[in-house]
């Protein structure tokens, strides 16, 4: 087994209420505070370590080959590449839109902002399919439902590339956003099936950080293609790329549920790679898995968690904004700067360039202050030690959209645009990612629906935001609206500080959801 050095030397005790942890062969790892990883006192109790020795390996692999915690680096990151790959379509496709606008406008002939509409349903499609994929992984399976999505994001996609007509387009754009949705949605769910709680923040660091820094590749790519070519061309690309990440699912995904509360003897034994990518071998096993109504019901019992209600509802405030940014700031610049698609490419470079940077950061960083809030707390671990970062990031964020609406006030050199827009992107993905990682930590048995619930939010948001963005900013000013923005963020961060102190009494006042699978 792979080993990181997440946890090396100071990881003796994790303190958390997790459900199913481990499977009922290793109830031991648990004692009345949570998941003892004492790494010498495991030896002693025959518990799986990581090849170093350091680290308890949680969940407890089975000694079944066909756990997906057995399965070899290679097939791990195979397959964890193609969700990845799968979560950076829905908004790179979403916002390729925004440069789009003006030639769609005059080819239909309407307005900017009625042809936003057709973006703005795609983006809160991508939160609503993902919730429904969710809900059937649990009972049909993973690949499956991943495949099928994957094929029906191929087919709107096409369609809305070939469309003739606003209603041609928006009704397959729309649809298009709910199919594309399945792996950013489940993208926590195959994070926890596929690696141990040790590894899980450098793979969520890198899951959200491409899904955040899609939206700015979409436009920016778009923006150089509409210079000389015809406004379908970038959604032929990404019908293109959509077509790609398919292909990866047929020869490279796999199912990742593994039911740990069923003997390995009384597992099923995989037969045919092309019926478990149809669903049929997975049908057969559906016994094992969730009945549709607990699959649903699976949902609202994880969103009636306080500490779930609250990290979304902080999460919708803060993210709403980058949404917006994104589909609307072309027009501003359009408008405010005269940029034409070429200086429209290079603005996206900014947020870019800022989400690099903070995947880079992110990936040691997270690390770090897990190390540090352990040495701080005697050898414990507890989920709200995710949320320290976001003291970090919030700055950030709250510099960067108030510097962006003073430059669109007052016509600023569009830098400082390009700085704020920067500020808050670095901030937002720094933020992702740790909201990302309390929902799993907390309720790890539940990795598909705090995921989607997560994801729901950020999309919810960016579509109410959208629609008004516009209008809202040509009537109270770029600097009052920014403004406001700022102030909801700055609002809600007391959210984060009671989840901090009083998240562990939160956790226990909910209860465990004591669900049939993990």
């Amino acid at each position: 087994m792979a080993s990181s050095p997440k946890l090396e030397g100071c990881a003796h005790h994790i303190d958390f209420l997790e459900n199913h942890v481990a499977d009922s062969h290793n109830s031991n790892l648990r004692d009345d505070k949570g998941v003892s990883l004492d790494p010498e006192s495991s030896k002693a109790e025959g518990l799986k370590l990581t090849s170093n020795g350091h680290i308890v390996l949680v969940p407890q692999p089975s000694e079944n080959s066909l756990d997906p915690l057995n399965w070899t680096f290679a097939k791990k990151h195979a397959v964890i590449a193609i969700v990845i790959a799968c979560s950076f379509l829905p908004d790179y496709g979403s916002v390729t839109g925004a440069a789009t606008l003006a030639q769609q406008a005059e080819e239909y002939g309407n307005s900017l902002n009625e042809v936003n509409h057709s973006q703005s349903g795609n983006q809160f499609m991508v939160g609503a399919g993902g919730l429904i994929a969710v809900i059937f992984s649990a009972y049909f399976g993973r690949l499956p439902v991943l495949f099928w999505f994957m094929v029906a994001a191929f087919a709107t996609a096409a369609g809305q590339a070939g469309s003739n007509g606003f209603m041609g387009f928006f009704i397959p754009r729309v649809m298009n956003g709910f199919f594309s949705g399945v792996a950013q949605g489940g993208g926590l769910m195959f994070i926890k099936d596929l690696f141990f709680l040790h590894e899980h923040a450098r793979k969520i660091n890198l899951w959200q950080s491409c899904v955040i820094l899609s939206p700015f590749l979409g436009p920016l790519l778009a923006s150089f293609m509409t210079i000389s070519l015809s406004w379908r061309w970038p959604f032929w690309i990404y019908t293109i790329l959509t077509g790609f990440a398919l292909l990866g699912v047929v020869l490279f995904g796999e199912e990742t549920f593994y039911n740990r509360l069923v003997p390995p003897s009384e597992q099923p034994v995989p037969s045919s790679r092309w019926l478990r990518l149809m669903g049929v071998e997975q049908w057969r096993s559906r016994s094992q898995r969730n009945s549709f109504k607990e699959a649903v019901s699976r949902s609202f019992a994880v969103l009636g968690k306080p500490v779930i209600l609250l990290t979304n509802l902080y999460y919708i405030c803060i993210f709403a904004w980058l949404v917006a940014i994104n589909a609307t700031l072309p027009i501003f610049l359009t408008s405010l700067y005269g940029f034409g698609p070429k200086q429209i490419g290079f603005m996206y470079f900014a947020p870019v360039v800022a989400a690099i940077i903070a995947y880079t950061l992110g990936r040691w960083l997270h690390d770090a202050l897990a190390k540090f809030y352990i040495r701080r707390n005697e050898g414990q671990f507890h989920p709200e030690s995710r949320l320290i970062i976001v003291w970090l990031a919030m700055p950030f964020m709250l510099s960067g959209l108030v510097i962006v609406g003073f430059a669109l006030q007052r016509h600023y050199h569009y830098m400082l645009v390009a700085l704020g827009w920067g500020l808050y992107t670095f901030g937002m993905i720094i933020n992702s990612a740790s909201v990302n990682m309390y929902v799993l930590n907390s309720y790890p048995e539940a990795s598909g629906e705090v995921g989607m619930w997560i994801n729901f939010s950020r999309t919810a948001g960016g579509f109410i935001i959208s629609y008004f963005q516009v209008d809202w900013i040509s009537r109270v000013g770029a600097e009052a609206a920014f403004g406001t923005q700022a102030a909801v963020c700055a609002a809600v961060f007391p959210v984060i500080i009671l989840l901090q102190f009083r998240g562990k009494q939160l956790r226990s006042w909910g209860g465990e959801l004591n669900f049939k699978t993990n």
